[in-house]
């Protein structure tokens, strides 16, 4: 190439770079001017705040489902959690007739230290009275949280005394804990609840391993069914537990083709043990991930139901009043290449919140046959070369429908309406010392405990009080699964979170295909397969 040839070129080259630059600066000044001219000429008096609000959620709706805006408060209520700690006193409540009952007191915490107990009643902060007022839970937790080392008062009722305990407490920081639950499920095998992928997750999963380790697992059911996700480093770091030195965890790839690769280390605390990972339709993200990458290199048996299928990767943009853009800048790959984002059209998300709505219309979250994939989007597992698919989230290697034989209207409507929930609590604020001095242990109260009768006919008699239409068959159709909600629950209340889910998980499908897999050698080798499927 000759000099004029080159310098001609860079030119036009500069040319365009140049409009380009210009042009964006018009659109930019277009949409100043425009506000400008709004807030300052309009007829009538304008909020600038609404206004620019307004403009970024216009801009952000003809994108894809997942970017999105929020105003410095959902940017706090969705931080908190995935932080994994928040200012506060340090208990769980729930509302009953509103009245504040403290479920669970975190231990460590400040109102555990001050002498705050589970089955407490707080009756006033900060000699406000709350009991009897309707307010929303939101609004009660912004009287309870606050500033590290500020004092909040508040004032008790407990037992049948009629008298009001006072209560001090210095608000401290508050660990929001991911993981839901980590026992023995079985002789060897250990079962792990993770309900999100927080900065706190990886930690507070090798601690779990640990434990779970001492008490003599080497096998693992991991449960991922209801995660929506979170940090993506977090899910990196799990995989990372099962995964062998320089093994691909997932790639992201951005609008340039740009990839930036996710690798194993050998740091993993169970690269050895067969693991079975729990998955459902609301498992999305970091999930994906997670269960994606173990499912390619054939190091998990998946089971459940065909997951979200969210492989885009947001990235948070702060803002300068505390308010955040998420904006999706890339779509991740499992190991095998597999993108695992479904199907959508910029700026139609109602269509896309509707997906699972329509996969349970279609048959899908009843039946595995109806769910079709086209041959462009088959990939094979790493190691044993087995038939997995993109395009619309991880299907299991082992399906587990949804199971409807317990459910009815009347079920629905009691959980709806929080019925179960608050009948339990009245019911164990009034047999708390009865229910603690026979059931010290929970493997008594696991065996022996049986929901009463009496409790049963009460939950009707409420439920025609309230309006719940009651209809014998289906009460009878939903008994026993009511009467499991009410076991957890009740253990929740008396122990744990934990016991809540050892309660539960009696009635959990996937989790006992999970155990049947898990402790037969032959079936979960089989399972994961050593030879190609046509």
């Amino acid at each position: 190439m000759n000099k004029i040839a080159f310098f001609f070129i860079s030119f036009i080259l500069f040319s365009f770079s140049s409009l380009a630059q210009k042009k964006d600066n018009l659109q930019q000044r277009k949409l100043q001017l425009a506000l400008y001219a709004i807030d300052n000429l309009y007829v009538d008096p304008t909020d600038q705040t609404k206004l620019v609000e307004e403009a970024i959620q216009g801009m952000i709706s003809h994108l894809d489902p997942h970017s999105n805006y929020m105003d410095p408060e959902q940017t706090k209520a969705l931080n908190e959690p995935l932080q994994g700690n928040f200012d506060g006193i340090g208990i769980q409540f729930n509302m009953l007739n509103d009245t504040l009952y403290v479920i669970q007191v975190v231990p460590g915490g400040p109102s555990e230290e001050v002498g705050v107990m589970a089955g407490d009643r707080i009756i006033t902060v900060n000699d406000t009275i709350i009991a009897g007022v309707e307010a929303k839970n939101s609004l009660i937790m912004k009287k309870l949280r606050g500033k590290k080392g500020s004092i909040v008062h508040i004032g008790v009722k407990r037992g049948s005394s009629k008298q009001l305990i006072p209560f001090s407490i210095t608000r401290g920081k508050i660990p929001v804990f991911s993981i839901d639950a980590a026992y023995m499920a079985a002789k060897h095998i250990g079962y792990i609840k993770l309900n999100r992928f927080a900065a706190s997750s990886p930690r507070e999963f090798r601690e779990a391993v640990l434990k779970l380790k001492k008490k003599g697992m080497h096998k693992l059911i991991l449960d991922l069914k209801g995660n929506g996700g979170g940090y993506l480093g977090s899910a990196i770091q799990l995989a990372d537990e099962f995964l062998t030195d320089h093994k691909m965890i997932v790639y992201t790839e951005n609008r340039d083709h740009h990839r930036e690769r996710a690798q194993a280390t050998a740091r993993g605390n169970f690269e050895e043990g067969q693991v079975v990972v729990l998955v459902d339709e609301t498992s999305a993200s970091a999930s994906e991930i997670l269960s994606g990458a173990l499912q390619d290199w054939d190091r998990a048996v998946i089971i459940g139901r065909r997951t979200f299928g969210k492989g885009l990767v947001q990235k948070p943009i702060p803002l300068p009043d505390h308010s955040m853009i998420r904006l999706t800048v890339a779509r991740y790959h499992t190991p095998t290449g597999r993108c695992i984002q479904k199907e959508y059209t910029k700026g139609h998300k109602t269509s896309y919140d509707k997906d699972l709505i329509n996969r349970y219309n279609n048959g899908e979250l009843m039946n595995a046959d109806s769910i079709h994939f086209p041959d462009s989007l088959r990939f094979k597992t790493l190691v044993n070369k087995r038939i997995v698919y993109g395009g619309g989230g991880i299907m299991p290697d082992f399906f587990i429908p949804i199971d409807t034989t317990h459910y009815s209207d009347l079920h629905r409507s009691l959980l709806a309406t929080g019925l179960i929930n608050r009948m339990t609590i009245s019911w164990v604020d009034s047999h708390r010392l009865e229910m603690e001095k026979t059931y010290k242990k929970f493997k008594k109260f696991q065996k022996e405990f049986v929901v009463p009768e009496s409790l049963m006919q009460q939950l009707i008699s409420e439920a025609k009080e309230n309006q719940i239409k009651f209809v014998a068959e289906q009460y009878n159709i939903s008994k026993s699964i009511i009467k499991i909600q009410m076991k957890a629950l009740i253990a929740r209340d008396l122990y744990s979170v934990n016991e809540y889910f050892q309660i539960i998980n009696e009635e959990n499908q996937s989790l006992q295909k999970a155990l049947e897999i898990i402790t037969d050698d032959d079936l979960y080798t089989k399972t994961l397969g050593s030879t190609e499927q046509e």
